[in-house]
């Protein structure tokens, strides 16, 4: 075996199971999940008070409860569609099924691997919407919430990627690279999901967070996230290894990742140019009942 340092070696330490439950392992991965809805929480609940936004506890602990649907049907459902539509229309129970059945060894929990970022994305705003709708919430506002806190949670998630030494990078010769078990050989490889732990989540949420001090970003949370995050993902994407069965085959010699992040990008300036227009509108027109109102009698 060639020589490795303890940095290249810190992947080889990591199993991905947290605990077992029985025949049940808890991966890593998920507990994740549960540190990046609490984390997200926390961020919206305490932006919400120190603001005075007015959102009740009753009516975000729905709202959360309608988003965690839509990022885990959506999450699921996007890596279906965007990543492998093929195999899963000829077997469709294995979209929901956790077990794995052989000739031999029967039904076994294998568990349901396989989730989109861009689709749980998806799943979040659309369930998100209608949670809102349910609860009162006005809904701009609130996915400005929402998207400030995003990042954070989604730190946990590329964090968990990590421990379970899955989504690895390229090979590389570089010594910040690392050895991955799953790439079932001898060679570094860069750390990406620490790339997109650090960029798409902890530089992001800071960059998002400094932008909601200035009034003509405050209301502007949601395009630049989409912007935020497809610029550093669509970059990050040239160190992460794609999905064997994909490669990088798309326009112009994009992965599917890229793809999918230039659409992120597009839809976040439509929506920056759209709000910005609106709020324009909206003083215009507060202006003009201001000058139209007669003048008080003294």
């Amino acid at each position: 075996m060639p020589d490795f340092t303890w940095w290249n070696l810190i992947p080889t330490h990591f199993d991905g199971i947290a605990l077992q439950l029985g025949s049940f392992p808890v991966h890593w991965y998920g507990l994740m999940y549960l540190f990046a809805f609490a984390t997200c929480y926390m961020v919206i609940w305490k932006t919400n008070q120190k603001h005075g936004i007015g959102i009740r506890k009753e009516q975000l602990d729905s709202f959360v409860t309608w988003v965690i649907a839509g990022i885990l049907i959506g999450a699921r459902l996007g890596y279906v569609f965007f990543y492998n539509p093929s195999h899963y229309l000829t077997s469709p129970l294995e979209i929901i099924s956790p077990f794995r059945y052989d000739s031999d060894l029967g039904f076994t929990f294998v568990g349901i691997s396989g989730m989109s970022y861009h689709g749980g994305l998806i799943g979040a705003v659309v369930f998100g919407i209608i949670g809102m709708r349910k609860n009162k919430l006005p809904v701009w506002e609130t996915l400005n919430l929402g998207f400030l806190a995003a990042p954070l949670g989604y730190s946990w998630g590329r964090w968990g990627n990590f421990v379970n030494g899955e989504l690895f990078g390229e090979v590389t010769t570089s010594p910040i690279g690392m050895l991955f078990p799953m790439a079932h050989d001898l060679q570094l490889r860069h750390p990406s999901q620490l790339y997109e732990m650090l960029f798409e989540g902890v530089i992001l949420f800071g960059i998002l967070f400094w932008l909601s001090h200035y009034k003509t970003f405050k209301k502007q949370m949601l395009p630049l996230y989409l912007m935020g995050y497809g610029t550093f993902r669509f970059f990050i994407e040239f160190f992460r290894h794609p999905d064997n069965f994909l490669g990088r085959n798309d326009l112009i010699g994009m992965s599917r990742g890229q793809t999918l992040c230039v659409l992120m990008i597009v839809a976040g300036i439509v929506l920056f140019i759209w709000e910005h227009r609106r709020e324009i509108k909206m003083q215009r027109s507060q202006k003009s009942q201001e000058i139209s109102k007669p003048a008080p009698v003294k």
